[in-house]
């Protein structure tokens, strides 16, 4: 589990710095007037969100599995 955080942890600036560069377009100035820029950034996350949760949720799933099959033998 502690492996499976820190990993997590570690990738997060691979995924936030492309983000950096979107903000960093001419476009964001009237995606910040339209308003529409705080819901695509929340959509961003929510899914980034769910995909860490999906993971951790695996990893942990998988280290049940490994020790039956530790067990087992």
């Amino acid at each position: 589990m502690l492996i499976a955080s820190k990993k997590a942890f570690a990738t997060l600036p691979l995924l936030v710095l492309p983000l950096t560069f979107l903000l960093a377009q001419e476009d964001t100035d009237f995606m910040r007037s339209m308003g529409k820029m705080y819901v695509v950034v929340a959509v961003i996350a929510a899914i980034f969100l769910g995909i860490v949760v999906y993971l951790i949720y695996l990893d942990r799933k998988l280290t049940k599995l490994e020790d039956q099959i530790k067990n087992h033998e």
